[in-house]
């Protein structure tokens, strides 16, 4: 538990609710911020925090948001002896969590929202990430470790499908505003695309969305694209670099690779991105960058060397 005092957003973002449903909640229950200085916004001390966390557990519960408020108003004031009770009539433990391993309480928060299916409090807690910390850093240090932790409580449990879906919808629908926010002007000089029959395309959106933050133009095929397919838009195009995604051992064929070296327009860049490629396998030329903040500056230092190319 922290001990400062804070703002509405970064307790929404701890809690992994919306900030609507706190002013809703302080409305309606009185669980509002008790910190206040003349001249400034109230802002929500330590135990606050612990009532409305009692107050998000319970009617995560099915809990009725009066009885919920109820409870939490009895809590004890965790600033008295340095702990703070949990309280939880139910006895349950609201269904399990995701593991985030090392991230933030912003991740936590996330988490939290996806288990309760909260699309609201999932989408404007992403929307805030990227327009605070941009898409690399919202990647790397929230939206991967809460998808990488669905992932490993599906594969324990067979579970968390619905929480998968949203959560990806969500991811997806927040960083293709942040590209449509940001559209390069210049040409698409970097061609994105799934491996054929792949079709996790998150990071390669995720990609795209910082290739847009950072000036560079792209194309996206988006997933399953075909060999001949992908060998076609790039003689058509001619892209400075491929950038080719699998996630997955089974759609890593190496001969991709080789037919994108092997095309009449052949890029000066071929990018093997993704857990599925092994590095032992991959053709003479082809480069794997080893995360997404590598693939954005490698793709923006061919696109930048063609410019020059073409100026001299």
């Amino acid at each position: 538990m922290v001990d400062e005092a804070l703002s509405a957003g970064a307790v929404a973002r701890r809690l992994g609710v919306a900030v609507t449903t706190l002013r809703t909640w302080h409305q309606r229950y009185g669980l509002g911020p008790s910190e206040h200085i003349p001249g400034h916004h109230r802002r929500y001390t330590p135990s606050d925090l612990v009532r409305l966390e009692i107050m998000r557990r319970l009617t995560a519960e099915g809990v009725s948001p009066a009885e919920a408020a109820r409870w939490a108003r009895q809590a004890p004031d965790p600033t008295s002896n340095g702990t703070a009770t949990r309280i939880h009539p139910t006895g349950r433990d609201g269904g399990g969590t995701i593991p985030v391993g090392r991230a933030g309480p912003a991740a936590r928060g996330l988490a939290r929202a996806a288990m309760r299916l909260d699309a609201a409090a999932i989408s404007e807690t992403i929307a805030h990430a990227l327009a605070a910390d941009g898409v690399v850093a919202t990647w790397d240090g929230l939206l991967r470790p809460v998808l990488a932790g669905i992932g490993e409580r599906h594969a324990a449990t067979s579970g968390l499908i619905e929480v998968e879906h949203l959560m990806s919808r969500c991811v997806s629908e927040a960083l293709a505003a942040a590209s449509w926010a940001k559209v390069p002007t210049g040409p698409a000089r970097i061609l994105l695309s799934c491996a054929d029959e792949e079709q996790h395309t998150l990071p390669l959106e995720a990609l795209a969305a910082a290739l847009a933050e950072a000036g560079v133009g792209y194309r996206m095929l988006g997933a399953r694209v075909p060999v001949a397919a992908l060998v076609e838009a790039v003689n058509r195009t001619g892209p400075a670099a491929v950038v080719l995604w699998s996630q997955t051992r089974a759609t890593a064929d190496p001969a991709q690779l080789s037919a994108l070296l092997a095309a009449p327009r052949r890029p000066l860049l071929v990018l093997a991105a993704g857990p599925g490629w092994r590095a032992d396998t991959l053709p003479a030329g082809v480069v794997r960058p080893v995360d997404l903040a590598e693939a954005v500056s490698l793709s923006a230092a061919v696109r930048d060397a063609l410019h020059q190319s073409r100026r001299d």
